[in-house]
Formats: C-alpha cells, sequence, structure tokens
C-alpha cells in the first residue's frame, strides 16, 4: 500500500537518531499498514507477515531476474569480480537444492554437542579480552569484534596470528553488503575477497586435522563454494555477534535493574539473551524475491518484485509481544525472529547463543563498574547489520577495587 501521510520508507539516508533508534519509525509504517511499497521494494513490517516472507517458498533468495546473466538480487557490480565470486557462493544467497546439500553438510558442525564442547574455550576468549580493558576503551572494538573473530577462527582452524588480519578484511567485504555508502566501499571489499580467497585456498592444502576447514576440504565442494562459505562463516558470525553483544551493554546501562536481576539470578541469562535479540535484532532486514504475484498484508505483491522483511519492526509488533518496547526477561521466547525463519534460519544460531550467553556473563563478572563509566555510542551508518560503531568506556574513574 501507499500511504497519503507517510513518505516512501527506504533503508538508505536516515538520520543519525534514527538509526540508533529505529523503532518509532517502524511503528508509524506498521500502524499505518503491514505492507508499504517503496520507491525500491515491498517493505513487510507486521509480525505475521514477516513470517509469510520468510516461510513461503514463494518467496525466494535469489531472483531469477538478470543482469549479464548473473541474479540481479547480488548487491556486488559486475566489475567486481572476485567479490562477486564469494559472495554468490554464500549460503544465504543460494535456494534449494544447493542450499539444501550445503546446509546439511555443515549442519552438525554447529551442533549444541559440537558448541557444548567448545564452551570452556568460548569462556576463556571473553573474559581475556575483558581482562585488557582499563582506562578509556572501546567496548566494541576491545571485546564485542574481536570475540566472536577469535571464535569462528578457532572453529575454523584459524591460527590466532591470523585472527586481527582476517577481522580487518571481514569488516572490509561486509561493508559492501549492507545499507552503508561509500565510494570505496566496494573497491575495499573486491580487495579483501581477493585476499581471503587466497588465504583460505592455501590453507585448504594444509587443513589441520580437526577444524571445520579440515572438514570441508572432504565434502565435495568446488574452489569457489569452499572460499564462499569460509568467508561467509567468517563475516555473517562476526558483526552479528558484535552488534549484539554492544546493544546488548546499551540495554544493561539503561535498565539498571536488569542488569542487577541478572548478577543475582545468572541462571536468567540465556532467556535475557533472547529477550535482547527480540527487543533489538542485529540485523534488522533480509531481502526475498516474490517467484509469483501474491498477496502479503492486503497488498498485491507482482512476481519478480524485491520484498524487504523488516525483522526489527516484526520483534516489536504489539499483536505479536504485548509491550513490545518493554524490556522483560521473564518474557517467553516466543518465536522472536532475531536468527530470521525458514529455511534461512541462522546456521549457527546454536553458536551464536552459547557467544552472547558466554559474553553477556563475563560482562556482568569480568569487567566491574563498567556500567557506571561514562560513555559515548556511535552508530554505524547501517540499517541491515544494526549496532554501535563505537561504544567508548572512560573506566579511568572507577571506584577503588572494582579494576581488573
Amino acid at each position: 500500500m501507499r500511504s497519503a501521510t507517510l513518505p516512501r520508507f527506504s533503508l538508505k539516508g536516515w538520520p543519525a537518531e534514527d538509526i540508533a533508534d529505529p523503532y518509532p519509525v517502524y511503528r508509524r509504517y506498521r500502524e499505518t499498514g503491514s505492507v508499504h511499497e517503496g520507491a525500491d521494494a515491498f517493505y513487510v513490517f507486521g509480525y505475521d507477515d514477516v513470517v509469510k516472507v520468510l516461510s513461503d517458498r514463494n518467496f525466494a533468495r535469489v531472483s531469477k531476474s538478470t543482469e549479464d546473466g548473473v541474479p540481479v538480487s547480488l548487491p556486488v557490480p559486475p566489475e567486481f569480480t572476485a567479490l562477486r565470486a564469494v559472495v554468490e557462493n554464500w549460503l544465504v544467497f543460494l535456494d534449494p537444492p544447493e542450499h539444501t546439500r550445503l546446509r546439511s553438510s555443515l549442519q552438525k558442525e554447529f551442533s549444541a554437542g559440537v558448541v557444548l564442547a567448545l564452551r570452556q574455550r568460548i569462556a576463556r576468549i571473553a573474559y581475556d579480552l575483558l581482562s585488557r580493558l582499563d582506562g578509556r576503551v572501546d567496548l566494541v572494538a576491545g571485546f564485542a569484534a574481536p570475540f566472536p573473530i577469535m571464535v569462528i577462527c578457532e572453529l575454523l582452524g584459524v591460527p590466532s596470528e591470523d585472527h586481527e588480519r582476517l577481522r580487518d578484511l571481514a569488516v572490509a567485504l561486509q561493508g559492501a553488503s549492507t545499507t552503508r555508502t561509500g565510494d570505496s566501499r566496494f573497491v575495499d571489499a573486491e580487495t579483501a575477497a581477493r585476499e581471503l580467497t587466497e588465504y583460505f585456498l592455501d590453507r585448504a592444502e594444509r587443513p589441520g586435522e580437526d577444524n571445520l576447514l579440515a572438514l570441508m576440504t572432504r565434502i565435495p565442494l568446488s574452489p569457489d563454494r569452499l572460499v564462499g562459505t569460509c568467508v561467509h562463516l567468517l563475516t555473517a558470525g562476526h558483526e552479528t555477534t558484535t552488534n549484539s553483544l554492544a546493544k546488548a551493554a546499551l540495554a544493561l546501562r539503561t535498565h539498571p535493574e536488569l542488569l542487577a536481576d541478572l548478577r543475582d539470578h545468572p541462571d536468567l541469562v540465556p532467556t535475557a539473551v533472547e529477550e535482547l535479540l527480540r527487543h533489538d535484532p542485529p540485523v534488522q532486514a533480509v531481502t526475498r524475491w516474490s517467484r509469483e504475484d501474491t498477496v502479503v498484508g492486503g497488498t498485491a505483491i507482482p512476481a519478480g518484485s524485491r520484498v524487504v522483511a523488516l525483522l526489527g519492526s516484526a520483534n516489536r509488533d504489539p499483536a505479536r509481544f504485548p509491550h513490545p518496547d518493554v524490556v522483560d526477561v521473564h518474557r517467553p521466547a516466543d518465536r522472536h525472529l532475531g536468527f530470521g525463519l525458514g529455511i534461512h534460519y541462522c546456521l549457527g544460531a546454536t553458536l551464536a547463543r552459547a557467544e552472547l550467553e558466554i559474553g553477556l556473563r563475563a560482562l556482568l563478572t569480568g569487567l566491574p563498574g563498567w556500567e557506571n563509566a561514562a560513555c559515548h555510542v556511535e552508530y554505524a551508518g547501517d540499517m541491515v547489520f544494526h549496532g554501535p560503531a563505537r561504544l567508548l568506556l572512560d573506566l579511568t574513574d572507577r571506584p577503588e577495587g572494582t579494576h581488573p
């Protein structure tokens, strides 16, 4: 539908204050209608209709329309060949049957048993990172960003001396697949894609005996599919967990009663993770393409249309979650969409939950006084992968005895 009172919706060009808190914007559109036709897509705001888009096979991840034989759903201009070769092999950009085969090959490597065996190592990484923080620090750069990269690198079998380099390459590459702007973002991502391709092909020739990369070399994958999968695991797990941890820290600072409750009752941490993912998810929107003419939320959507499901809006829909703007850790974890839904439900959700639970526990006990430190927040200019780019804390004035 088109609203007579609201401008065409878009995820680009938002002012900083709305990026930091997009939920009032979503609410204004959602209250007018569940689906709005924007300049470049149909945007879906209501919970039930977002669920339909994510779970109905009529909505595909890859468009049938092409430019120069390449699906227009791939967010990479054709001249950036290395970047396109990497991205088009990401699991998230595949539809069945290719998606089904690759996902089934990887599924058991992210099982609860595998993650359980990693928990002690994940905790050691979290507490070690926090122990290094003192003075004036950036909680994103010092903790939330390196933490998931170090975990996924451990899962992939990447040597520790390569972690920082791979994080820098992951950040450069991820910048090309979002709503961020900038003349150099595709150039930087192309350079990162070439380096990552070379790195993982080299590692594939000499994998370790007990890591995910070794497994993938035993699965019949083309070199491009192998590299694309490694890069996808590296980047997808990095930015989403980073954003979730940073936003969890902000939520705890603004809800001191919740922070105290979690310290007194650490068994609430798992349900707190689910509620925080519902309340402020790290991925705000996902794109699908309609295969046939259809109707969603009373709006006719022609075949071949781009459809954007707004997870952030759906998770605040009062028709599904009573008092949705309230953080309530006693709320049932009632099928929030923080990890998506359907065949593209996050492959690494079990690992991500473990990282968030362990990271949150570490914040509660491993960095005393951080919640009362002077704070400055800067959000990335991104309405897809959504979260603080910097979370600056001044730990120099913490009370005596609270230093690590």
